[in-house]
């Protein structure tokens, strides 16, 4: 019998069962806590492998305490990045300030952490690997929920029942199509749009960034390390989403390609690498905001039931937050129960991040001419003053001590300001 087959059999006897879509950051921390609280956990994920790329993402704030307590802070310590430098350049390609990036992003200096996103995604699978069933290069095909569970068809074939299902499947939630209904009833788009890709990095740039600005479009080149690579980013302002491109790469290359024909510094040699890229991302920036995170026995966490973008710096914090969140308040609760206290104790935390949009990283993309030079102004400024100390949304949720589940009880609500 294999050892997935033995985990189930052991696990499902005395478990309720949980089944995980997504495979990202929310998916495996939150299969993690349920597994401390004695959850049967299957965690699906559409990928053959976990996925260790991506671009760096940042750990603030009450972020930090979730996993401190699941025990991998030190990993993610050692694994810190700690960019020193953020330049601004003019659209001439001037340097406009060159400043330490907590003076802008409202990270605290010295406390909160940026990993590249596989650092995080290793560290969160082995936390979780030894207690929770994954089934890679699958997905979920179609869900039915009964009065007995939550019955599921797996797009590899196979069928199974389960009592709670969530959906961990990001910003284009699979699991939220299927249950809440289509993407645009909960998708608030915030005028730009962006291209992410790796390159050579023949620009001498270590542990930095260096962002180029013309009204409405920016560039960026983001060194994390001393490897040969940097990090490349286009963005742009764009009236609507375009959605004839995103399911089209040459088309997302075209439309780039399109937007920054006539920009100087270095964007046309990021073009032309962007034609050859083989890990292109391309996405609009956006939120999700829902009147409600489950329906029944599905319930949603992280990007697919609150995304706040990558403006907020605050998507990869409030999936860690959202999954201790969602994991303790099922602990010895039915799921009604549960899913009512995770909502009515993070909502507000969740919130108050989501409305940080228009501060700190939004204003690194103005969008007119005068909008532009004021912030450059203020850039300007910035590099006499000391670093910020973070902002209040960031720690505004105090975790509650969830109880272990053999009593039946679990610790009270959480502490959150309200904007």
């Amino acid at each position: 019998m294999t050892h997935t087959a033995q985990l189930r059999n052991a696990r499902t006897a005395r478990s309720r069962t949980v089944l995980i879509s997504g495979g990202g950051i929310a998916g495996p921390a939150l299969a993690y806590w349920l597994s401390r609280h004695d959850f049967a956990v299957t965690l699906v994920e559409k990928a053959d492998a976990r996925r260790d790329g991506g671009y760096p993402i940042d750990v603030r704030g009450t972020a930090l305490d979730v996993v401190r307590r699941m025990g991998i802070l030190p990993r993610l310590r050692d694994a810190h990045i700690d960019l020193r430098r953020m330049t601004f350049l003019d659209e001439d390609g001037g340097e406009v300030a060159s400043i330490a990036p907590h003076a802008v992003t409202g990270s605290a200096d010295g406390r909160d952490l940026e990993v590249r996103r596989g650092d995080l995604t290793r560290a969160l699978h082995s936390a979780a690997r030894d207690d929770v069933e994954f089934l890679f290069d699958d997905s979920i095909e179609a869900l039915r929920q009964s009065g007995h569970g939550v019955d599921v068809v797996f797009r590899g074939g196979g069928r199974r029942t389960f009592d709670i299902v969530v959906g961990a499947d990001g910003l284009h939630s699979h699991t939220r199509g299927l249950v809440f209904g289509p993407e645009e009833r909960f998708h608030r788009y915030l005028g730009y749009c962006f291209a992410g890709f790796t390159m050579r990095n023949t620009f001498g740039l270590l542990r930095e960034t260096v962002l180029w600005n013309a009204p409405g479009r920016a560039a960026a080149l983001y060194s994390v390390g001393d490897d040969d690579a940097v990090h490349a980013f286009l963005n742009f302002a764009h009236a609507e989403p375009p959605y004839g491109a995103f399911r089209n790469p040459e088309a997302q290359r075209d439309l780039v390609a399109a937007v920054f024909a006539d920009a100087g510094w270095e964007v046309p040699g990021m073009l032309a690498a962007l034609r050859e890229a083989d890990d292109l991302y391309f996405d609009a920036v956006s939120q999700i905001r829902m009147p409600r995170w489950s329906d029944g026995r599905v319930a949603l966490v992280g990007d697919a039931a609150y995304a706040p973008s990558f403006l907020t710096g605050q998507g990869t914090s409030l999936a860690l937050v959202g999954a201790y969140m969602l994991a303790g308040s099922l602990a010895g609760r039915d799921h009604a129960a549960g899913f009512a206290a995770y909502e009515q104790d993070t909502r507000g935390f969740v919130t108050l991040n989501q409305d940080q949009v228009g501060k700190g990283d939004a204003a690194l993309f103005p969008t007119t001419a005068r909008a532009l030079e004021e912030r450059n102004a203020m850039l300007r400024g910035l590099e006499a003053l000391p670093h910020e100390e973070g902002r209040p949304a960031h720690s505004a949720l105090v975790l509650p001590e969830f109880g272990p589940t053999a009593g039946g009880t679990t610790a009270g609500g959480a502490t959150a300001a309200h904007g």
